[in-house]
Formats: structure tokens, sequence, C-alpha cells
């Protein structure tokens, strides 16, 4: 590769790393041909962008970045492949799920919404992870419950009440 095709590769990599609030670094070796397939199957299917990169360009390109990444830089050797998604915790899961046939992909590390994450050990902490979709509907629903409860007793008392004073009435 030439020194201006890595200034493209660069240049391209620092643009999605901008653009991504979502950012897994996973370790896929010794995957054969099959179960990579597989996996980019599986994370196509989630809407998760999976790219194998050279680390030092990876590196250079998270220098690059206006975002502060941390530690994520230091885990970068060996084989490292990208993954971009639109949702928190899908990547965690298609790893997860993956992880049932095989002992990959390994975890290396995570950028979500500026928090890092590192360590094959945070996979079940960013599996748990609540998508912005599912936060909204949860807070949606906690504060729908307290009105229906009021609707649901004032018509259920009205009528306990109406029918009490009836039954007063008629003796």
């Amino acid at each position: 590769m030439t020194k201006q095709e890595k200034g493209v590769v660069i240049e391209d990599l620092t643009k999605q790393l901008a653009e991504s609030s979502i950012i897994y670094l996973a370790d896929i070796s010794g995957l054969d041909a099959q179960t990579t397939s597989d996996l980019r199957r599986a994370c196509y299917k989630s809407n998760i962008q999976l790219a194998v990169v050279k680390n030092t360009l990876l590196a250079k390109a998270m220098e690059a970045a206006d975002k502060e990444f941390g530690e994520l830089p230091e885990v970068l050797k060996g084989n490292t492949s990208l993954m971009f998604s639109e949702v928190g915790n899908g990547p965690a899961k298609v790893i997860k799920s993956f992880r049932k046939k095989s002992d990959k992909p390994l975890l290396k590390g995570a950028f979500i919404e500026e928090a890092i994450y590192v360590g094959d050990d945070k996979l079940d902490a960013l599996v748990s992870i609540k998508s912005k979709e599912e936060m909204i509907g949860e807070i949606i629903g906690l504060l729908q419950s307290p009105a229906k409860n009021v609707i649901s007793g004032l018509k259920s008392g009205g009528g306990k009440l109406a029918g009490i004073l009836k039954t007063l009435s008629e003796r």
C-alpha cells in the first residue's frame, strides 16, 4: 500500500469515526472463511457495518478524529475488526450470539456515546445496554402509568360509589 493510499484510508476512517457514535473493536482472527462470512451476514442483518483494518491506520485515524477514545488505541494489537452500528447493544448481541457456536469474535473494546469499554469481560454489560428508543419508551410508559392508575381508579371508584349509594337508598 502506497503512502497516498494509506492517507486516503486514514481519511475515510477518520470520517467514519467522526460520524459514528457507536464503535466496537473486535478480534476475529482464527475464523475460517465460512465462519467469517456467517459473521458478516449476521452483522448485515443487524444493520452493523463490519470492516477489518490495519491497527496503525486506525490509530492514526483515532488521533485525527475529534473524539476522545481514551484507552482504545492501546488495545490495537493483533487483528482488529471495526463494527459500526446505530444501536448501542447491536454489535454486542451479535458477538454474544455468535460465540455460542465458537470462541470468537473477542471484544477488544467499544466506544458508545462517549463511554469507553475495554476488554472482553464487558460484553455482558454491553448486551444489557438499552437503546435510545427503548429508554424513551420506558420513560413514556413510566410517565403514563400514574395517570392511567388515577383514571382507572376514578372510573371504578365512581361505579362503586354509585352502586353503594343506590343500595343504601333502596334500603
